[in-house]
């Protein structure tokens, strides 16, 4: 029986594990993108938005298989928290299109929402979620005081993913 737990924990790591990959390879080609084109990056970002609720919703899905949550009510917190995460990214492209920020800098408050948006949903679906949180506001905040800040943050993306699998695979190793 203890078998069955191990192997489905291994499967939730590597699918976690694959979701943090994808949401910090997505956030890097939007940081890109909102970096040349201001514009493009705000609808990038609602679709981030979205992308990071899907991987939300169906993580806290797949954790209900193996924990004795309701998905129902996953699914209604999930949708409640990432529909109010669309509604201040929303409020933010309404200020900034009313001429009170510049959309560069619009850019990078949106970066700071989706950031605190992660960080809060990684206290419910796992940690990783909350890195790649913290990792969109720490890469808001070196994009506002470094001109070239893409190869920097694209060290802190691999550095979290190096040190990542370094603790997994040193937490599996300690179980045994």
């Amino acid at each position: 029986m203890s078998e069955n737990i191990i192997i489905n924990d291994k499967k939730i790591f590597h699918f976690e594990e694959a979701v943090l990959i994808l949401l910090l390879i997505l956030s890097l080609v939007g940081i890109g993108i909102t970096d040349f084109s201001p514009a493009d990056g705000f609808g990038y970002w609602l679709i981030m938005v979205v992308v990071f609720a899907v991987c939300a919703i169906f993580i806290g899905w797949r954790q209900s298989k193996y924990r004795t949550d309701d998905f129902k009510i996953i699914l209604r917190k999930q949708s409640l928290h990432w529909f109010t995460t669309l509604v201040v990214v929303g409020g933010a492209f309404l200020v900034e299109k009313s001429g009170r920020i510049h959309p560069e800098d619009a850019g990078l408050v949106i970066l700071l929402i989706l950031s605190l948006a992660a960080m809060l949903d990684g206290l419910r679906v796992g940690w990783r979620f909350s890195v790649v949180g913290l990792f969109l506001g720490v890469s808001a905040v070196i994009a506002a005081f470094t001109q070239h800040f893409l190869w920097i943050e694209l060290l802190i993306a691999l550095v979290i993913v190096a040190m990542t699998i370094l603790w997994e695979v040193w937490k599996a190793k300690q179980e045994q």
